[in-house]
């Protein structure tokens, strides 16, 4: 079930990627929360210089990307495989909704499995 923190979060996310966010909930109820959705420039360039990403032209600048964090008896976690089992929920919700989703966890160079965005086809 989406918490008040995740619905805080997904404020100004694009409605498309919450509607996502909602069907994966659904499919898997309390294995996520959200943790990040729409940043601010200064939060992107805190993230910037502690290395947490690689670019100040990250999706989450325009609602179109949110980090999820994998829950394991209500407690968050780390874990990589919690990630890609996550990775399927969200991609069988982007199917459902018709929604095409991006996982950071699929990127060849810096793997980011708690990020999911819109498809830069579809949401350039």
């Amino acid at each position: 079930m989406i918490d008040e923190r995740s619905k805080k979060n997904l404020q100004g996310v694009h409605p498309d990627l919450v509607r996502v966010v909602y069907r994966a909930d659904e499919l898997d109820p309390n294995s996520f929360q959200v943790i990040e959705g729409l940043r601010t420039n200064s939060r992107q360039a805190e993230l910037l210089a502690k290395k947490a990403t690689k670019t100040m032209k990250s999706r989450h600048l325009t609602g179109h990307a949110v980090d999820l964090m994998a829950l394991v008896n209500g407690e968050g976690r780390w874990d990589w495989p919690l990630y890609s089992n996550l990775a399927k929920v969200m991609k069988e919700a982007s199917k459902i909704e018709a929604v095409p989703i991006t996982w950071g966890g699929d990127w060849t160079t810096f793997k980011d499995g708690p990020h999911f965005e819109l498809s830069w086809t579809k949401y350039p």
